[in-house]
């Protein structure tokens, strides 16, 4: 969605029990689910534990993947109290996921231009985080803090540097259409 600040800040969240679930997940389960890798080149530096996933819009057909067996209860939690603080009741979720950017990594300037994200709110909680990643928005820097949810302007240009440690974040897309 395009919204007036690049980032828009939602606050503090209970972000343990999932970034405990994730944290837990065996490593070549990372590896398991390629779908935002193979379908995005600017991703392929990432890995991901995709809970739900759907390309088509807008009828979607969500799609319940491999992260779903690992943390959907702490996931679910964790969605439904972003939501009821943050946005009108009856929507529903399109996208969830865990993804990581090791060390070192590389997110390339890019927008998201499926049709689907000019409906959706794209939030992220950093789970795992550092000084030292930098997610660029409109050209500006953001260091987004673990245990806080913001929501994403992911139609502008964005990108990702990580010059730190792994970085892991939850991210989920949220429409009411």
């Amino acid at each position: 969605m395009l919204l007036e600040a690049p980032v828009r800040e939602l606050g503090p969240v209970d972000y343990l029990p999932l970034k405990q679930a994730v944290e837990a997940v065996k490593a070549e389960a990372w590896f398991a689910d390629q779908i935002r890798q193979q379908s995005f080149e600017q991703h392929r530096q990432t890995q991901s534990l995709v809970m739900l996933f759907s390309t088509a819009w807008p009828d979607p057909v969500i799609e319940k993947r491999s992260g779903w067996d690992y943390f959907a209860e702490p996931a679910n939690t964790l969605i439904d109290s972003i939501i009821a603080n943050n946005y009108p009741p009856g929507g529903r979720i399109i996208r969830a996921m865990a993804a990581r950017l090791t060390a070192g990594g590389r997110i390339a300037r890019h927008r998201d231009v499926h049709p689907s994200f000019a409906a959706a709110h794209r939030i992220h909680v950093p789970l795992v985080t550092n000084p030292d990643c930098d997610f660029v928005i409109r050209g500006l820097s953001h260091n987004l803090k673990e245990g806080q949810a913001y929501e994403v302007s992911n139609l502008d240009y964005h990108a990702v540097t990580n010059l730190g440690s792994d970085r892991t974040h939850f991210i989920f897309d949220y429409t009411l259409q």
